[in-house]
């Protein structure tokens, strides 16, 4: 059983104030580091707290935790949440350290919008958005005017378009990039419909729908490969979509950050990805694009 503490919900994460975790408010903090943030910062030998969502990513921080970091010098402590919105607030905020979960898209265009100051400081795993179906078993069995649901924040939603765009079920207009939606839409042939919802959402309401268009890690979660059960795959090569290891601004130079970044680009997180996942989580290591 892992020690870690699973946060689901706003009011979880109220109830962790007792383990010390403050609950993640609506600010997006005005980009200064606490005190708290400061002292960790200079104390090597404390700490590292980082957010995760549970699978693939706290399944990896588990295994770095469980096998490298101790002869490592580093004590990493992993915290579950499972949406894409509270472990930035408690990353910005400086509740955690640290949190990898997300892509650099993705992350680009939280900090937009909510005026928070996180930075990248290493991709990890690429896992491949996948179309899925409990209905057809192949894309040709999609039927006419079929519902298709996808992930309604903006960077996950266009990389489903440009999914279905890529198998040849809809086009899109030039130009539509990284923040497309389904108004880009400029060839429908066979009048798909789509449903937007919350990324985690995707896997539970499937049956719901003709096909989903799924993050891997939500696919993982909710029984789903990727390698296998997919209508169709993302392609890993030149894949702008690697899950980032994240921190705070003024905090990429920790050096327990930069431990930990070490051993999740290591030859031993390579393989264990490799062996775990078999090609529904892919290896990508290295540092973000700019």
């Amino acid at each position: 059983m892992r020690s870690t503490v699973k946060i689901t919900t706003v009011a979880a994460v109220a109830a962790a104030l007792a383990l010390g975790l403050a609950a993640c408010g609506s600010g997006s903090g005005s980009g200064t580091s606490s005190k708290a943030d400061g002292k960790a910062a200079q104390d090597a030998s404390a700490p590292l707290v980082v957010a995760a969502s549970p699978t693939p990513h706290a399944r990896i921080l588990d295994y770095v935790r469980d096998h490298l970091a101790k002869s490592a010098g580093l004590d990493l402590q992993v915290k579950e949440f499972s949406d894409y919105v509270l472990p930035n607030t408690a990353t910005e905020q400086g509740q955690v350290d640290a949190n990898f979960f997300q892509h650099k898209p993705y992350l680009d265009d939280f900090n937009k919008k909510n005026g928070t100051h996180l930075v990248p400081v290493a991709d990890v795993e690429l896992e491949p958005l996948g179309l899925y179906s409990h209905k057809a078993g192949s894309l040709s069995a999609l039927k006419d005017g079929a519902t298709i649901e996808v992930p309604n924040d903006t960077t996950n939603e266009a990389r489903a378009l440009d999914l279905l765009a890529a198998g040849g079920l809809i086009t899109l207009r030039d130009g539509a990039g990284q923040s497309a939606t389904p108004a880009d839409i400029t060839g429908n042939p066979r009048h798909l419909k789509f449903k937007e919802l919350e990324a985690a959402q995707l896997p539970r309401s499937l049956g719901d729908v003709d096909a989903g268009v799924i993050n891997g890690n939500y696919a993982i979660e909710g029984g789903l490969n990727p390698a296998k059960d997919a209508l169709v795959t993302e392609k890993a090569a030149g894949n702008p979509y690697a899950n980032i290891l994240v921190v705070k601004q003024g905090r990429e130079n920790d050096p327990r950050v930069r431990k930990l970044v070490e051993l999740l680009n290591s030859p031993q997180v390579e393989q264990f990805i490799k062996d775990t996942f078999k090609g529904a989580v892919v290896p990508a290591f290295g540092t973000p694009a700019a």
